[in-house]
């Protein structure tokens, strides 16, 4: 990444902003989060009512993320061999 040392600290700041939501981890983050929200719902529709996404996160974490984890990097795999 380049220096922002001699940039304004507004641009320094969008640069580096620009950086995060360009990088792996956050694009994963974000993800993981989607398919967190998911299972609110359907976990929230089920139930009858907002279960709330503390509860849905545990029980995704516990019930779903090592199965979706796989899935993501057997599919990233894939794509990484056709190109």
């Amino acid at each position: 990444m380049e220096k922002t040392v001699d940039m304004p600290p507004a641009q320094a700041e969008k640069k580096e902003s620009q950086f995060v939501k360009n990088s792996v981890l956050y694009k994963e983050f974000l993800a993981e989060r989607e398919e967190i929200l998911k299972h609110k719902w359907i976990e929230s529709e089920k139930a009858g009512k907002d279960i709330g996404f503390e509860k849905a996160l545990l029980d995704w974490i516990v019930k779903h993320r090592s199965h979706w984890r796989e899935r993501r990097m057997k599919e990233a795999r894939t794509e990484k061999a056709a190109s």
